[in-house]
């Protein structure tokens, strides 16, 4: 064998459809549209469009919603602080909130607020300043001799309003029973 007589096995390698070229191809004209109008335009979708019969999308019901405005969180475990620790990026005993954590390589940009997660344990005592902690995490980072304060949150005189107002309300439904 030599290389001059290397060669693909016998249908190893198809022709490509060249698409309107000539009526004698089978596929000139129309290139297999086979109609005018919008329909034989390139990038025209009819979306949804189903003949005047009621379309999928409004046979099937709606369910849930999406709330607007939601907030993302930047999740961190008591593992990944316990990680920044170890490798010296993080000291035992110091305040660490959201700007200290993306100085510590731990969070890559701070979202809304920090939400520490009881996955894995810590062994240094932390002073953390966070959005959210959940029962685990905290009550982990106490027994490391840590402390945790939650950032206040704003809230509006209004919406206060509108709490008390709808907790009487419930509260005198509950006793009319």
């Amino acid at each position: 064998m030599r290389l001059n007589e290397i060669k693909d096995n016998a249908g190893a390698n198809k022709k490509r459809v060249r698409v309107g070229r000539g009526i004698g191809s089978g596929v000139g004209k129309t290139g297999g549209r086979g109609v005018k109008g919008q329909k034989s335009r390139t990038g025209v979708a009819i979306g949804g469009f189903e003949g005047g019969q009621m379309p999928l999308y409004r046979r099937l019901p709606k369910r849930g919603f999406s709330k607007w405005r939601r907030k993302s969180f930047n999740e961190v475990s008591l593992q990944r602080l316990q990680q920044a620790v170890d490798a010296g990026k993080l000291t035992a005993g110091a305040d660490v909130d959201a700007k200290a954590m993306v100085e510590a390589g731990i969070l890559r940009r701070p979202l809304d607020g920090v939400r520490i997660l009881g996955v894995g344990e810590l062994k240094a005592a932390l002073k953390l300043t966070v959005d959210h902690v959940t029962a685990s995490a905290k009550e982990a980072i106490e027994k490391a001799g840590g402390t945790v304060t939650l950032i206040e949150k704003k809230v509006l005189e209004a919406d206060e309003q509108k709490r008390t107002k709808s907790a009487e309300k419930k509260a005198a439904k509950a006793a009319g029973k």
